[in-house]
């Protein structure tokens, strides 16, 4: 196992002590307004230059479609040529946006035949994601596709097949694997500013309908107007059902609940900067406890997971939680716990939290103590934590612009991207496995090496 060492532990305590006093280069540590905290401005450092221009087309035009695209259309040399979706109203909305010259269509393959396109956007109900992701690779297009990669565990192995037989790009947006917060998150990590990570937590509340996913359903909602029996071409075959299309999310046959929607984001933050590979087992609790709206999934998930010990980290814990009835609102974190401090994490900050030493040999204690005036000779005393943040610095675009450049830099390069099929597989599958434990109420065992469901 490749812990931190003790050296590696002082090296990160003597930075501290230096940055503390001024003494750094590049980034200034400023004074807070709080006591004993700290923060530091994050910067993305150098760019990428236009290149190449590139044509892409979106395959899904929803709101997670449309926003995808409008940070794809600010990253230079990109230009829209495509949009598919199943509703009518959502192809004359884009054209109503990025113009009368977009060529608009039902049918994803209609997108995928042009030879003007150079990549797709896959945003549309998860239990397409694998087809159209799959079909793209193979018709020579490079892929964006929205998390969760797959709809189901079983899904995950052909998409990375057609990634490595084709040779194509292939990004999942979980868009805060390429911020600034994840980075420096995952340097502070390797540095030894927490010490051995033994527990990490995340959380998301919401409580507004929309956040909930009740999303609005059009007036217009029929069969003449959204292609249904294409949408459930390769599920359960029902009537027409407006809410089942427009609000999908709620629903086992389209969507992944809130594991697929939002844990596997803070999967996909912690693996990155641990660079675990994923858990071997999965636990999960919860309910439906407010949005009886014919909805069929949970609105209340509680996840626990086991990390085993690997060459990468230490064996630690993961426990996630989300609350769609929450009366506070709008709260989501990922925080790592270590033996020497924690982090809390988003994708624009990070603020780490240490607690100060009373060893006499503790650098980062005795330069403290010095800088306050006390004498060390004295008895000691408990002290709060100490606290620094790091914060992203005012203008920067965030990660969904980073991520989606970072998608089309290795389009153009030839490179590799942050999160490919293999990264976005390991970070669906418990995220997958999660909603199975919480069906079957019973536990869930993975091998995240070999990527395959343990038969118990």
């Amino acid at each position: 196992m490749k812990n931190q060492n003790p050296s590696s532990r002082r090296n990160f305590l003597r930075q501290s002590v230096l940055s503390a006093a001024g003494l750094t280069t590049g980034l200034p540590l400023l004074a807070n307004d709080k006591s004993g905290e700290m923060f530091s401005i994050l910067k993305r450092s150098g760019g990428f230059g236009p290149g190449d221009n590139l044509n892409i087309a979106l395959i899904g035009a929803g709101g997670m479609g449309t926003q995808d695209t409008i940070t794809a259309l600010k990253v230079p040399g990109i230009k829209l040529v495509a949009v598919c979706d199943l509703y009518n109203g959502r192809l004359k909305d884009s054209k109503d946006r990025w113009g009368a010259d977009i060529f608009t269509t039902r049918s994803y393959m209609e997108v995928l035949n042009r030879k003007d396109i150079d990549a797709v956007i896959v945003a549309t109900p998860d239990h397409w994601h694998q087809r159209i992701s799959i079909d793209a690779m193979r018709a020579g297009k490079h892929v964006y596709c929205e998390k969760p990669m797959v709809h189901s565990v079983d899904e995950g192995p052909a998409v990375i097949a057609a990634q490595k037989e084709t040779g194509k790009i292939f990004q999942v947006g979980s868009q805060g694997v390429s911020s600034l917060g994840n980075e420096k998150a995952r340097q502070l990590l390797k540095e030894g500013a927490i010490g051995d990570l033994n527990y990490a937590e995340g959380f998301w509340a919401r409580r507004a309908p929309l956040e909930v996913w009740q999303y609005p359903i059009p007036t217009d909602a029929s069969t003449q107007s959204v292609d249904w029996e294409t949408y459930i071409s390769n599920t359960t075959k029902r009537n027409f059902d407006a809410m089942r299309f427009f609000r999908w999310r709620n629903y086992t046959d389209y969507g992944t609940g809130m594991a697929g929607d939002l844990f596997v984001h803070l999967f996909s933050s912690l693996h990155f900067i641990t660079n675990s590979v994923g858990p071997n087992k999965v636990y999960a609790a919860g309910g439906l406890r407010y949005w009886n709206d014919g909805r069929e999934v949970p609105d209340v998930l509680l996840g626990t997971f086991d990390y085993p010990k690997s060459m990468a980290h230490p064996g630690f814990n993961l426990s996630l939680r989300c609350n769609f009835v929450d009366g506070t609102s709008g709260t989501t974190y990922l925080k790592l716990v270590g033996s020497e401090g924690s982090m809390d994490i988003t994708w624009d900050s990070v603020t780490l939290k240490r607690n100060k030493s009373i060893a006499s040999d503790d650098p980062f204690y005795v330069e403290k103590m010095k800088q306050s005036g006390q004498d060390l000779s004295g008895r000691k005393k408990m002290m709060p934590p100490e606290a620094i943040t790091f914060e992203a610095e005012k203008g920067y675009l965030g990660g969904p612009y980073d991520h989606m450049n970072n998608f089309f830099t290795a389009i153009r390069t030839g490179g590799k991207v942050a999160e490919d099929a293999v990264f976005g597989y390991r970070a669906a599958a418990p995220a997958l496995l999660c909603n199975d434990s919480y069906y079957k109420n019973s536990p869930m065992f993975w091998d995240p090496e070999k990527m395959q469901v343990i038969k118990k």
